[in-house]
């Protein structure tokens, strides 16, 4: 006797009927007392679980419901019903745990369909369905090819620090760090806070970022990455936002822009490959989900590509690199921005661009994945290299379509004194860098990376379309339960 997941057993198929296995799982459904479908989330697909209830007492019998869970021991066979090629006709059924059925029907677990909205009130209980397993298992595989990607590329994976003294961005959008006694704060002659007594001795934040700390370890390995949790302080209650996600973040010395641009777009293309190969049975579930979505909304909304198409055209189209110059004219000369139908009009050189006019250019321009390069100074972060036009620095984004930008990378700017007067433009004091800046003087090299928000890469390959129901428990304003 073997013990099985559900996915394994299925995957053996008839080679192994009339064995005996031991299978557990949570009950989908109980029909007749003698059908019961079911999953341990190894997998989309239940094992139907025969039972002869003549064999088994009534008391065994009664506590078998929907959402309780069972350890079977059984023999397996030849499915008779559609859909399987196997079921297993049960000799032994242990309860595990029972469900109050009167209970089941307040929550998700509920065999019917439910909200999104349903799904993240009861967050705690979302992996049990159909929907949000799927995601989930996705995600993990995507997780996974990332880590295998850099590997097979020679890249060296970097813990970088979660609480950190710098601000990798200078946004000042940072969850501080402190030990202090809120009720009692420390205040120094001038009253303000007296930082020197908190634990770290220095004002700290969760970090925004291991981008700079990440630039540090490449200039001794050469290829590293880091893949970790990073914090916003932003108070934006949207769809696309999260206080607390997870970021990708490459950094290769002796890169410039173009390697850089290389690297972003055959990472995303080999990782979404993969994921395509592994999770068929996931995504041709989300595909289904992903398509009746689309014919409820109105017909200029809807995309003409379903979900499987869509990725696979990212993996099979060249990503169209177009300049942040070409780009505004592009933009400026359509006939969406002449009518007025963007929300934000463009009109001048030098503006940041909305996720409006990044979709605009991916989905009606170009019909491609696009990388726009060579942004305007002023909108982009100090550690930036600046081209020789001065006006310009060595940026650049990686647009997807219904997503916008996927990734933000660049060149960095590996010349200390550009670099030293960039931070002072910045108003960034030089003294919280030192170690930073320490690393342009003892043999700089030309450097790029860029970020990938783990999230949106996860909302883009699973269709769905709000960031809160692709990660297991989502941090958003006045929302940290669980």
């Amino acid at each position: 006797m073997k013990v099985y997941s559900i996915n394994s057993l299925l995957s053996k198929g008839k080679e192994i009927i009339s064995n005996q296995v031991q299978i557990s799982g949570w009950v989908r459904s109980f029909r007749s007392n003698r059908f019961i479908a079911l999953n341990d989330g190894s997998c989309l697909a239940n094992i139907q679980i025969v039972v002869d209830f003549e064999n088994f007492d009534e008391k065994t019998i009664n506590q078998i419901s929907v959402a309780s869970s069972i350890q079977v021991l059984g023999i397996v066979a030849e499915s008779q019903g559609r859909g399987q090629e196997i079921e297993i006709q049960a000799e032994k059924i242990q309860i595990l745990g029972t469900a109050n059925p009167n209970e089941v029907q307040e929550t998700i677990l509920q065999p019917k369909r439910h909200t999104l909205e349903k799904l993240r009130e009861q967050a705690h209980l979302r992996f049990r369905t159909n929907t949000f397993s799927a995601i989930m298992r996705v995600r993990h595989a995507l997780s996974f090819a990332i880590h295998n990607y850099f590997n097979s590329q020679g890249f060296f994976h970097i813990h970088t620090p979660i609480i950190t003294g710098s601000d990798a961005e200078g946004a000042g959008e940072m969850f501080h760090v402190t030990n202090f006694d809120l009720n009692t704060i420390p205040k120094d002659e001038n009253g303000n806070v007296d930082y020197s007594q908190d634990f770290f001795g220095k004002q700290t934040n969760l970090t925004v970022s291991g981008q700079l700390e990440g630039e540090v370890a490449t200039m001794g390995l050469g290829k590293i990455y880091t893949f970790g949790p990073t914090f916003r302080a932003e108070n934006s209650n949207t769809s696309r936002h999260l206080a607390e996600f997870w970021m990708v973040e490459p950094e290769v010395a002796f890169f410039e822009l173009e390697d850089d641009m290389n690297l972003a777009e055959d990472f995303l293309k080999k990782v979404i490959a993969d994921v395509l190969e592994k999770c068929k049975e996931d995504l041709e579930f989300l595909n289904t989900r992903y398509e009746q979505e689309q014919k409820q909304k109105p017909q200029n909304e809807r995309t003409e590509w379903n979900l499987i198409e869509k990725l696979k055209n990212i993996t099979e189209k060249n990503f169209h690199r177009v300049s942040y110059t070409e780009a505004i004219e592009v933009l400026k000369d359509s006939k969406h921005n002449k009518k007025g139908k963007f929300k934000y009009p463009v009109e001048n050189w030098g503006m940041d661009l909305q996720s409006e006019h990044e979709r605009y250019l991916v989905e009606e321009h170009f019909d491609a994945p696009v990388i726009l390069y060579d942004y305007p100074a002023e909108i982009k972060a100090f550690y930036m290299r600046l081209n020789d036009d001065n006006k310009t620095v060595r940026a650049m984004d990686v647009l997807f379509p219904g997503i916008g930008e996927i990734i933000g990378g660049s060149q960095r700017e590996e010349r200390l004194e550009v670099l030293k007067q960039k931070i002072k433009d910045f108003n960034i004091d030089e003294k919280e860098l030192w170690w930073y800046l320490d690393t342009r003087k003892f043999g700089t090299v030309p450097h790029a990376g860029f970020g990938l928000g783990f999230e949106r890469l996860v909302l883009f390959v699973t269709g769905m379309s709000n960031i809160r129901d692709v990660i297991p428990f989502p941090r958003t304003p006045k929302n940290a339960e669980f």
